[in-house]
């Protein structure tokens, strides 16, 4: 049964803008979700001087978060069975503005670490359900621009989050930005309950299609690959502003407009990559991740050319802006069937690669500097290309979703 099972049923062009505000709704979702989650990167000191901890114990809200999504979203999949999805994202945005509350009048570090693991729970769900969920509001033809859409605001949530955490903290004070990050998911959750139709399934994801799913080859071959080149990128990433502050000696106004330019090129990236994905994914993926891996490189080579170096930062946002949406696209062709299974395992795997690739950066920055965690971030990205291209033949499941939408006016 095919994917037009899931699209609302109610033709007409007033119905198809309404479908896309739902699906904008959602991208706002993703955005404010993984945004919260890199806001610390940008606070780290300003956190540690408040809650009286070490920056060092204070870097565990980074990677909190990750680590409960890890375990934490095949359990919700498993777990949502046949709720009405919209219900589900809604609960999981509002997840978010009460764990940035918690955070923001936090009396002490355990308080502050406990709304970080909350935000974990965020962090599962929403990356398991948002772009299914968002494929179902338009036609079947428009899914793969659905799911550009929403991986863009995962993309510039990405960038941003640090940026805007270290600009405003300075500010108006960490706390005042986990308020209006709240102010701000707020207003999500109401233009959600707005746009969101209803999204019922007919049936539920068990526990033994997770292990279904990951034993289809193409699906396998996609989440190792992905899991390298998230790994390579994070090893490198976690790095980028001190790169940009003490190895190119860019000032303050500096790092800030570059990182804004990553965000930008990332955002552009992944419209781009979308429209590559749609005629061959793994293509698609690969040169997403070898163009990454190639930054990367290429910003330890260019780093006595401050001009050199920011345009390869901006290449490096798009390439990663690229990527998301390709391994969403990659897992949906894999299986339309189980594609909230792969979702979920999807979230694991890159969460896992996300925190195991900051730890490795970390040991690196610390015994050997920024060029070895940069020269080990490409080639473990360039990995993930090898991977990719070496099991092109890995074929994908055959059958098809049974899920359908019904609209709610």
């Amino acid at each position: 049964m095919g994917e037009s099972m899931c699209r609302q049923q109610a033709p007409g062009e007033g119905h198809t803008r309404h479908g896309w505000l739902g699906v904008a709704s959602i991208a706002a979702g993703t955005f404010l979700l993984v945004a919260t989650e890199f806001l610390p990167i940008g606070l780290l000191s300003r956190l540690a001087l408040d809650l009286h901890v070490s920056e060092g114990r204070a870097g565990l809200s980074v990677t909190a978060p990750g680590f409960v999504a890890a375990f934490a979203a095949p359990l919700l999949v498993v777990l949502a069975g046949a709720m009405d999805r919209r219900a589900i994202i809604v609960a999981l945005t509002a997840t978010i503005v009460a764990s940035n509350v918690m955070a923001a009048l936090a009396p002490d570090f355990p308080v502050f670490l406990a709304s970080r693991l909350m935000l974990g729970l965020a962090v599962a769900g929403l990356w398991s359900f948002a772009v299914a969920a968002g494929r179902r509001l338009v036609a079947e033809s428009a899914g793969a621009r659905a799911t550009s859409i929403i991986s863009a605001g995962i993309s510039a949530g990405t960038v941003f989050g640090m940026p805007v955490g270290a600009s405003l903290g300075g500010l108006i004070g960490w706390r005042m930005v986990f308020a209006a990050n709240a102010a701000l998911g707020l207003l999500v959750v109401l233009v959600q309950l707005r746009y969101l139709p209803r999204l019922v399934m007919r049936t539920a994801i068990r526990a033994s299609q997770l292990s279904a799913f990951a034993r289809i080859p193409m699906a396998a071959v996609g989440l190792l690959a992905s899991g390298f080149v998230a790994a390579g990128h994070f090893v490198a990433y976690t790095f980028l502003e001190p790169y940009l502050r003490n190895t190119l000696a860019l000032g303050a106004t500096g790092v800030t407009l570059t990182l804004a330019g990553y965000a930008a090129t990332g955002v552009v990236g992944s419209f781009v990559g979308e429209r590559l994905a749609g005629s061959d994914v793994r293509g698609a993926f690969a040169a997403a991740a070898a163009l990454l891996a190639a930054s990367v490189l290429l910003a330890v080579a260019a780093k006595g050319s401050p001009a050199w170096a920011i345009a390869v930062v901006m290449l490096w946002g798009a390439a990663f802006g690229a990527v998301p949406v390709c391994v969403q696209m990659w897992m949906f062709n894999a299986s339309p069937a189980l594609y909230e299974a792969g979702s979920a395992l999807m979230v694991s795997a890159f969460q896992i690669s996300l925190a195991a690739g900051a730890a490795i950066g970390g040991v690196l920055v610390d015994n050997s500097g920024l060029d070895a965690a940069f020269l080990v971030s490409g080639f473990v990205s360039a990995a993930g290309v090898v991977i990719a291209l070496m099991c092109r033949a890995a074929p994908a499941a055959t059958h098809r979703s049974t899920v359908v939408l019904e609209n709610q006016q």
